[in-house]
């Protein structure tokens, strides 16, 4: 069994946001780039199943679409533990155009299991999976929290409204993940690290691609109001406060 994981290039969750050229463009400049919290747990799943498959998953890919400088997050995925990774060698323009160039680069490579994040931290759009499964024409089971693999089949766990349910499909699928599906992500060891520089990492041109989205510009949210400090004896005051200004009475 061959598993391959779609992995995104996103600015870390504490990085401050600005916008360049009008707002039309995010400004990259000292961005701290990570890989996509939900894909990384996806990766520590798949290696997981590994581990325990006694042989069965003979490898396991992580592909990404990116310039060079997706290439240090996709080394720290292959020192994690991934045997080897694809770079498309694009900018990510939007999801049709992500989930295309997947497909494109990867039909030909006979992957049992694909697996993908619900969403990227960046944009959540949660859109790649479902499209990449129309794409290669193969089955896709979206929000798993829980994947076990037994005798050569994969049992899937869903969340869905008052509950919970079990999904089996046949290989090959795309199987897009949320939280719970592994307790916390791997932290690449020394030796990891040293291993990851050996490790092959491919660089695939795009193929062409219809682009059916653009972004026009961006904004930050309103910024927060000051906080108002009332004394705590004056509660007719608070009062006021809350009925006037923050109408929550």
């Amino acid at each position: 069994m061959k598993i391959l994981i779609c992995i995104s290039n996103v600015p870390d969750t504490t990085t401050k946001i600005r916008f360049v050229d009008n707002n039309a463009s995010f400004d990259t400049n000292g961005v701290q780039w990570i890989i996509n919290p939900w894909d990384e747990l996806a990766l520590t799943r798949a290696l997981e199943l590994k581990e325990a498959s006694a042989g069965a998953i003979e490898k396991i890919t992580v592909i990404s679409v990116g310039g060079t400088g997706a290439e240090p997050t996709m080394r720290k995925a292959l020192a994690i533990g991934a045997d080897d990774a694809i770079r498309v060698n694009a900018e990510p323009t939007d999801a049709y155009f992500v989930a295309y160039q997947i497909s494109e680069a990867i039909k030909d490579e006979g992957y049992d299991l694909i697996i993908t994040g619900i969403e990227s931290s960046d944009y959540n759009g949660s859109a790649v999976g479902g499209m990449l499964a129309e794409f290669l024409g193969i089955p896709s089971v979206s929000s798993v929290s829980k994947m076990d693999l037994a005798e050569g089949n994969i049992a899937l766990k869903r969340e869905i409204d008052g509950g919970s349910e079990v999904i089996g499909t046949q290989l090959p699928f795309v199987a897009i993940i949320q939280k719970g599906v592994a307790l916390e992500p791997r932290i690449p060891n020394m030796r990891g690290i040293m291993m990851a520089r050996k490790k092959p990492l491919k660089v695939v041109e795009p193929a062409d691609a219809e682009k059916l989205t653009e972004f026009v510009d961006y904004e930050l949210p309103p910024a927060k109001a000051t906080c108002k400090m009332v004394d705590p004896e004056n509660m007719k005051e608070l009062v006021n406060l809350l009925h006037t200004e923050a109408k929550v009475i």
